[in-house]
């Protein structure tokens, strides 16, 4: 069997919490995270080099669930919403773009369970 590269790969985690010093307390002292809190309401985690993905913690003010989503890394956000919905999903929180130009979205599928997809600013 001949490995090709994945299209459209998990490239992104999220955990989302109310309480983010907790949630880092939990998570570094299970698994020995570290994080960076210079950004206002996300603290990305450090896994270390060589990790296959990256992950931060949304400060989510009790404004959504406290969960834990996958983003799906892809060439553009609008489309791959629109194909969510034409094929069953539904659009959870339309695309958005930071200050830096990363754009995200979230998404449902069929059953209601939610993932992100996103995509990395234009060079």
């Amino acid at each position: 069997m001949t490995q090709t590269a994945t299209p459209n790969p998990v490239t992104w985690f999220e955990i989302h919490s109310a309480d983010p010093d907790r949630t880092k307390a939990f998570y570094g002292s299970v698994f020995g995270w570290t994080f960076d809190d210079s950004m206002p309401g996300y603290s990305m985690i450090d896994l270390g080099d060589g990790a296959p993905i990256g992950g931060g913690i949304a400060h989510n003010d009790n404004q959504y669930p406290n969960d834990a989503v996958f983003l799906v890394q892809v060439p553009d956000v609008a489309a791959a919403l629109a194909a969510v919905t034409e094929h069953g999903g539904s659009v959870v929180a339309e695309q958005q773009q930071t200050p830096i130009g990363l754009t995200f979205g979230y998404a449902a599928n069929p059953d209601g369970s939610v993932f992100g997809v996103w995509c990395p600013p234009a060079e």
